[in-house]
């Protein structure tokens, strides 16, 4: 196609009618006119972008529903107006005119018009999220009370140790290493009942990465292992899968949509929805 057709194409799409009057296109219509202007067919711009077809296609034909909830849809919009050329903010504001729902607004940028008349910035929405800060305040005091109870050998064992070493002397230096090494024959079963959950989490992360992918919403990902490609595919929502070596790397289509755990460690989503991420995950040495 020339470059005075494209152009041409590209000018009907972004064309507004005047103040008053609706667009010549629909947002749908938009979309397929600068794909038809491309030249490009549905399959082709998934395999781009990394987006199914069938969300391509519900985009065009305006099927919100099939997508999901309105922060993937706007993802995906914002995706496919790029790689189209599209202003990708102004499709996302017609989405929201069309359909009536608004953006949610961070918690500490929300201006006082977000508000509704009579109602200040002490809504029930503050309380519940200063609700949720002491929540998970409360929730660490209690961990690290319980990992102090769960784990008094290690304190006791670590404080002669350091007893030893402020005095700076030879003689009381030697005498700890003589007891230390008779409870460890004397007891050795008990020891190994108890010391073997705790040395097996630090092998494995020292030598290798596991990670724990959880779909939020439909997305593709594409998985290499130790440089082997073990997994690439678009999975639906509620897929859980887990991979482990010492070199993973991820590609994510909608970043949004994966939940990443790492080694036991909530990383949350390595991006927002509809944005493309690569991330690399390498086991110390």
């Amino acid at each position: 196609m020339t470059g005075f057709s494209l152009c041409a194409a590209k000018t009907v799409v972004n064309f507004r009618a005047r103040k008053g009057h609706a667009p010549l296109l629909s947002l749908g219509e938009q979309f397929r006119a600068a794909r038809e202007a491309r030249g490009v067919t549905l399959s082709e711009v998934a395999e781009r972008i990394h987006i199914r077809s069938v969300y391509l296609q519900a985009i065009e034909e305006e099927d919100w529903p099939s997508i999901g909830a309105a922060v993937y849809v706007r993802g995906f919009l914002r995706t496919y107006a790029r790689f189209l050329g599209l202003d990708p903010e102004g499709t996302v504001a017609q989405f929201n005119d069309l359909t009536g729902i608004a953006p949610q607004i961070p918690i500490g940028t929300a201006s006082l018009d977000a508000y509704p008349e009579g109602q200040g910035r002490s809504g029930p929405s503050i309380w519940v999220w200063l609700a949720g800060i002491v929540a998970v305040a409360l929730l660490a005091i209690v961990g690290y009370s319980f990992w102090q109870l769960e784990a008094p050998g290690a304190h006791r064992g670590e404080a002669p140790l350091a007893a030893a070493t402020a005095p700076a002397a030879s003689e009381p230096a030697a005498a700890p290493s003589a007891p230390a090494a008779q409870p460890a024959m004397e007891v050795s079963p008990a020891p190994m009942t108890t010391v073997s959950p705790e040395v097996s989490p630090t092998v494995r992360a020292s030598g290798s990465e596991r990670l724990t992918l959880t779909w939020s919403a439909p997305s593709w990902v594409r998985v290499v292992v130790d440089a082997k490609p073990v997994s690439e595919g678009t999975f639906p929502a509620g897929t859980v899968r887990t991979y482990q070596g010492a070199r993973i790397t991820l590609r994510v289509g909608n970043a949004g949509g994966v939940q990443v755990n790492e080694n036991g460690r909530d990383l949350g989503p390595l991006g927002g929805a509809g944005n493309v991420v690569d991330r690399t995950f390498a086991a110390a040495n």
